[in-house]
């Protein structure tokens, strides 16, 4: 027996070989459009491949049910929205931890913190760009003004980097990349209602 959210699949694991068949057939059938797969459960126990391609090694003459639980592509989005928001609260802490690192003179520390700020914002920025692209309808005026902004800064703390002044890049950090960051919450919260309204989730 097969399930997709609860729901018998008009095939029967007797027909597959191994469980990575059963993926593959469910996907070319077009079960799981749209859909984000979150659990997997064979014989009711939960099953996650521990190395890649594991599904094709489970063999399906001992099994009797499987069943995929999936969430909606929307559903998914809301959720990453919320840990953006939270992602936003940590990019403000890092800065201010960065600040207060070099203003001790902690430079090695402050350098390696602050890299890890910047991989931290690059890849918020990332998210952010693939969630409009697939879910937001509008161009807000918040998101526009708040990416230049962040755009700006990234270029002048560069700079500052290259002249090695840690005490100004402090100031940059604590008193504009800071404000700058906390403008996000609103860009993310404009977002989150994006994707709910866009039919999707």
């Amino acid at each position: 027996m097969i399930l997709i959210d609860g729901r018998k699949h008009d095939m029967d694991v007797t027909d597959f070989q191994n469980l990575d068949q059963v993926f593959v057939k469910v996907m070319e059938d077009g079960a799981l459009s749209d859909r984000v797969v979150t659990d997997v459960y064979v014989n009711e126990k939960p099953f996650s491949e521990i190395y890649p391609h594991q599904a094709e090694d489970i063999d399906l003459r001992d099994v009797q049910s499987v069943d995929i639980r999936t969430l909606g592509v929307g559903e998914v989005a809301v959720e990453i929205t919320r840990e953006l928001y939270k992602v936003v609260s940590l990019m403000g802490e890092g800065a201010s931890r960065v600040a207060e690192l070099f203003r001790n003179a902690d430079d090695a520390e402050a350098l390696e913190t602050y890299q890890d700020l910047l991989d931290v914002t690059r890849d918020f920025i990332s998210m952010v760009s693939v969630l409009r692209g697939e879910f937001a309808l509008k161009d807000h005026k918040e998101f526009l003004e708040a990416s230049d902004q962040l755009s700006g800064l990234f270029s002048e703390m560069t700079d500052v980097l290259a002249n090695e002044d840690w005490i100004l890049l402090a100031d940059l950090l604590e008193y504009e990349f800071l404000p700058a960051v906390n403008r996000w919450k609103k860009v993310v919260a404009l977002l989150r209602e994006d994707v709910r309204t866009s039919g999707k989730a």
